[in-house]
């Protein structure tokens, strides 16, 4: 698994090499971020791997419309989930913007089988679609607000419905010097998967300098009241992030209004 992870890593590598010769053809822009972290949290952040993880998030950009895979993995290789995004700027005006989007998506966990009498352990994926609409409302350069909810359905065993909504702020590119600066997203969210439910703070926090592709961020959830995952009601993780090819790197895009 190990070999596939390099061979990916150069493989991104080569797109973000060739996606940059293209961008004044059919692509207006291409970025993309690989991150490592010691805790791997999912698009929902009450959900988490337990584990290293290595995240790489891309975005493929012509006219309104963007391809955004997010592909994570364990960091000993064995992949996670690979998350396939669609998305539609519906409106984009001075301080109000409306992203529809849709994605299929694959979650992998490992299973244990008993096969000619020795145990062995196989690699199993679940399919998924999922469906988002996100509008935001920029109150000023540094800071916006907004909605966001997403619907996600499960066609294998385990979770068949997720309703995911939440209630967010963006306080970005706030200069700590001529050079460092921060950017803080919270958010208070409600969750529902199947017949259970819970409500959560969440919030993620980015170290970065102006004109350096290299970041630090962190991210905390905590449980209000869960009946989904009670034993564990606070996640957090510290991640290692470098950004490509950082066209415009002074200025971390709001790229989602989710954490």
């Amino acid at each position: 698994m190990k070999n596939y992870l390099v061979l990916l890593v150069i493989f991104l590598y080569e797109v973000n090499v060739n996606a940059q010769d293209r961008t004044e053809g059919f692509l207006d822009d291409f970025r993309g971020t690989a991150s490592v972290t010691h805790n791997g949290i999912s698009l929902v952040p009450s959900f988490s791997l337990g584990n290293p993880a290595v995240i790489f998030d891309l975005k493929f950009t012509s006219g309104l419309l963007s391809f955004e895979p997010d592909m994570r993995f364990a960091l000993e290789g064995k992949p996670w989930s690979f998350i396939f995004w669609f998305r539609y700027k519906a409106v984009q005006q001075e301080r109000f913007s409306l992203r529809v989007g849709a994605h299929p998506a694959l979650n992998f966990r490992t299973v244990s089988i008993s096969r000619d009498g020795q145990a062995e352990e196989l690699l199993e994926s679940r399919r998924y679609l999922a469906a988002e609409v996100a509008p935001n409302y920029v109150i000023s350069k540094n800071i916006g607000v907004g909605i966001y909810y997403l619907y996600g359905r499960g066609f294998d065993a385990g979770v068949k419905n997720t309703h995911f909504l939440t209630l967010n702020a963006s306080f970005i590119n706030l200069f700590l010097s001529d050079k460092v600066f921060i950017n803080v997203i919270p958010q208070i969210y409600y969750l529902r998967t199947d017949g259970k439910k819970g409500s959560y703070i969440a919030g993620s926090l980015t170290l970065a300098k102006k004109d350096f592709p290299i970041s630090i961020s962190a991210i905390l959830n905590k449980a209000l009241e869960t009946e989904i995952v009670p034993d564990d009601d606070f996640v957090w993780n510290i991640s290692l992030n470098y950004s490509f090819p950082g066209r415009t790197y002074g200025t971390i895009q709001r790229k989602r209004t989710q954490i």
